[in-house]
């Protein structure tokens, strides 16, 4: 139902559901995966929002109107930190959030976003730190030893979540592709009225939003939205035989397929918008259910995950490398993964895989 609509969305000769029922369901789809803003805007942007229920547009406008307020601020916040590094002459690239917002949807408040992401060179780091800390971001997380990330922190008065800066100098782990960074700093172009804060072309903007869908497995539709709306805003732009050739010399090749090849089967339109020439029968419809309804965990979800886990990946090397991390996961990622702060001991792993054989063979049973 929410694929549907969100496909006709893309395409302004289909018609829009009339049942009140299908709206009620398709509001709660909505706000479950936080697309109130892409929704509101493509339907306004349309002529269209009146077309559906009273009810549904004014719980559509009223999630949209608390996006808009948290983006603001995001923006701001973004903008002293931007403006502070760029006094500091310090090259930086943000990722995603406003910008992206901004770029790809037309307005800042399109689509919502909860942090604020940069890209930096690695040595820079410990100033961008403390540049970031500066303007209030203090709380520092601990930094995982072969993440690409660190992230710092503050309050925000009347929310329950603090806004967070992740600074990054990678946008994939180590050992499990050949990716180079520099080439997106190559090809980044000069943002606004800044001198050193760049802004990543539309090539690597692309491919930079594909990887990120791809690490979170497209776990939520807002990673297909992000993507579909860099096809229909590029177009023609989009270079799939460069794309490709990147891919394959950073060993990122089927992590690109996969995840694009997914987006095309579930919204077919977009054949005819800029046509895909790659096919896969990995992911299909039934995934969607996995990620809307989280008991819906068969045997065919699990098998799903272990490809995306252990076959994502270009080299046997990568692959074994992805195997030992989840059988043998450090100290860090399995306090994060059972959520905990204290010190981590051999009794945990064993509940760890305990946990993880018996939701496997749960699903056995119960969807045979």
């Amino acid at each position: 139902m929410l694929i549907n609509f969100l496909q006709s969305l893309y395409d302004r000769n289909s018609e829009l559901p009339n049942e009140s029922e299908v709206y009620r369901q398709l509001i709660e789809d909505i706000e479950y995966f936080s697309i109130a803003p892409q929704v509101y805007f493509y339907l306004k942007q349309q002529n269209r929002l009146d077309l559906t229920p009273p009810f549904f547009q004014n719980r559509l406008k009223n999630m949209y109107n608390q996006g808009l307020i948290q983006n603001l601020f995001i923006k701001n916040q973004m903008e002293k930190i931007l403006t502070s590094l760029d006094e500091l002459a310090i090259p930086t690239i943000p990722l995603k959030g406003i910008l992206f917002a901004e770029k790809a949807f037309g307005h800042f408040a399109a689509r919502s976003t909860s942090d604020i992401d940069l890209l930096i060179i690695p040595d820079h780091l410990n100033i961008v730190i403390d540049c970031v800390k500066k303007l209030g971001f203090t709380m520092e997380e601990e930094c995982a030893p072969v993440h690409f990330h660190c992230s710092l922190s503050k309050e925000i008065p009347g929310s329950p979540i603090p806004l967070s800066v992740e600074i990054h100098w990678d946008i994939l782990k180590q050992k499990t592709s050949r990716f180079d960074i520099t080439e997106f700093w190559a090809e980044a172009v000069p943002l606004k009225q800044y001198t050193f804060i760049k802004q990543l072309s539309e090539h690597h903007t692309f491919y930079m939003i594909c990887l990120h869908a791809w690490r979170h497995n497209l776990d939520s539709m807002k990673h297909f939205l992000d993507i579909l709306q860099c096809i229909s805003f590029l177009g023609d732009q989009i270079d799939y035989d460069k794309l490709m050739k990147d891919a394959v010399r950073h060993k990122t090749l089927k992590r690109m397929v996969r995840t694009l090849a997914i987006v095309y089967r579930t919204f077919p339109l977009f054949q005819t918008i800029c046509p895909f020439p790659f096919q896969t029968n990995k992911g299909i419809w039934w995934q969607y259910e996995a990620i809307r309804n989280t008991s819906f965990r068969n045997t065919k979800v699990y098998l799903d995950y272990f490809d995306y886990l252990f076959f994502s990946f270009d080299t046997l090397k990568h692959q074994l490398h992805a195997v030992g991390e989840w059988i043998f996961p450090s100290a860090f990622e399995l306090a994060f993964e059972q959520k905990t702060n204290e010190r981590i001991h051999v009794v945990d792993y064993l509940k760890l895989y305990h946990k993880r054989c018996s939701g496997f063979i749960k699903s056995l049973l119960l969807h045979r």
